[in-house]
């Protein structure tokens, strides 16, 4: 029993949505937010977040994936120890194979390198 309380807190722990909820905060905060100055003027802050995401994605972000982000994390917080370590485990390993870097071996690299830039070495080039 204590050893399954021990589990559960320790996942719990482990599960912390605060990431999850600060990015829907600031997708949707930011895009609607003023702040008083000192002098008591108010001024309207730049949505910092929605302009970045019309800039690189050609639109403004609806924030959907967020919420449903955090959805699933407090859905999470309420399984059982063990099925909310399988799920985690799960969550790191699709993280994992979408990760940008390629990890190679040391022959796998070289071979790569060659692959890509041995043209360079050509004086001909």
């Amino acid at each position: 029993m204590s050893t399954e309380m021990d589990d559960s807190s320790d996942v719990r722990r482990r599960v912390s949505c605060t990431k999850y909820f600060d990015a829907l905060w600031f997708c949707y905060w930011m895009s609607r937010c003023s702040i008083k100055t000192t002098n008591g003027d108010e001024t309207l802050q730049a949505p910092y977040y929605q302009m970045q995401q019309y800039y690189r994605v050609g639109k403004l972000d609806d924030c959907t994936k967020k919420f449903s982000a955090l959805f699933d994390c407090l859905s999470l917080k309420t399984k059982s120890a063990s099925e909310a370590q399988k799920i985690l485990e799960e969550q790191e390993k699709a993280d994992a194979a979408n990760h940008i870097w390629i990890m190679r071996t040391e022959e796998e690299a070289s071979r790569h390198w060659n692959e890509t830039f041995g043209h360079l070495d050509d004086p001909n080039y």
